[in-house]
């Protein structure tokens, strides 16, 4: 499960950064990378469980 959410963060991050630097779409773009974000952060707090 944490690597979907690592994987998820990822993808979000090349979006945010594609919309960003391309298309510019303003506030949906950062909604992106705040989602990217909080993944990035439960991935990190989580840890790795076994």
């Amino acid at each position: 499960m944490s690597s979907l959410l690592y994987f998820i963060a990822i993808l979000l991050i090349i979006g945010w950064l594609l919309g960003f630097f391309v298309f510019s779409l303003g506030s949906l773009i950062h909604v992106l990378l705040v989602f990217a974000v909080i993944a990035i952060l439960f991935r990190l707090i989580g840890g790795r469980r076994v």
